[in-house]
């Protein structure tokens, strides 16, 4: 199966030379990547001019203005012929292989949507908790969530054809818009891992050597303002993990009258506390 490859980056030069090392390190893997830079100013696009070398990469866009993620996912993915696209950031280390997986997957799952990588640290998984969420679809596995995070991801292009481009800032309501037309997503498993570099407990985390605004000052998460310090950082990671392994997979259990009676819930428990 034929694979486009979107890699996007923004500033954070030493993220990207360390993420784009292993997205190319596998001569193995087959697929064609282009290259968005989001009108970055530290020195990353005289890097990706002068130094970045593989007959994979099938295009460098240079964007005069930073556009979003999303706009430059419609972009590529709009002109794409291949069967699966796919998405990378600059702040993730990728497992040589996972297009592979990936691939195999898709071409066995017809009714596969999108299905990623694992992007936190292997502690944060627990098989115990998540094993009602595991299910086998000949001989693959998935570990399913109606959504995945952004980044070492694959997804059939007919889908995102039949669906339309993608909405708002980011891809978490599209994602989930693909399962509600009764499509698979998830993780792939046994999980293919890949790191996040802004996680603290990465060793190239750029708040080992600079204040928490500096070293996320480019993060989806500060830009968004769902981020401002390292506890809040820490409060959404446990919230996610709390969802990805608790939280029911099926996507119904997150638009409509249920989301509503859950929010009402969770007011009543704040007013409890509250009056404690």
């Amino acid at each position: 199966m034929k694979i486009d490859l979107v890699f996007i980056t923004y500033n954070r030069l030493e993220y990207t030379k360390l993420a784009l090392k292993s997205v190319l390190a596998d001569p193995q893997e087959k697929f064609s990547l282009t290259i968005w830079d989001n009108g970055s100013t530290d020195g990353t696009i005289e890097y990706l001019k002068n130094k970045v070398k593989d007959p994979r990469i099938s295009n460098i866009i240079f964007s005069k203005a930073n556009i979003g993620q999303v706009a430059a996912i419609n972009q590529i993915w709009s002109h794409s012929k291949a069967d699966l696209v796919g998405k990378l950031d600059n702040d993730c280390l990728v497992t040589s292989g996972w297009t592979r997986v990936l691939a195999k997957a898709h071409e066995g799952i017809d009714k596969l949507g999108v299905v990623a990588c694992w992007h936190f640290f292997p502690e944060d998984f627990n098989y115990e908790l998540a094993k009602h969420k595991i299910q086998s679809f000949g001989n693959h596995q998935i570990f399913r969530h109606p959504w995945t995070c952004g980044t070492g991801l694959l997804l059939k292009r007919k889908i995102f054809n039949q669906i339309g481009p993608i909405q708002g800032r980011s891809t978490t309501k599209y994602w989930l818009k693909i399962a509600l037309r009764g499509f698979i997503n998830g993780f792939y498993f046994p999980l293919i891992y890949q790191e996040h570099m802004d996680d603290p407990r990465s060793k190239y985390c750029n708040i080992h050597k600079m204040s928490f605004n500096y070293a996320y000052k480019h993060s989806f998460g500060y830009q968004t303002k769902a981020i401002k310090n390292i506890n809040e950082y820490k409060s959404l990671h446990d919230k996610i993990i709390h969802n990805l392994l608790y939280d029911p997979f099926e996507a119904k259990f997150y638009t409509g009258w249920r989301v509503i009676y859950k929010k009402f819930v969770k007011k009543i428990e704040n007013a409890i506390k509250f009056s404690k």
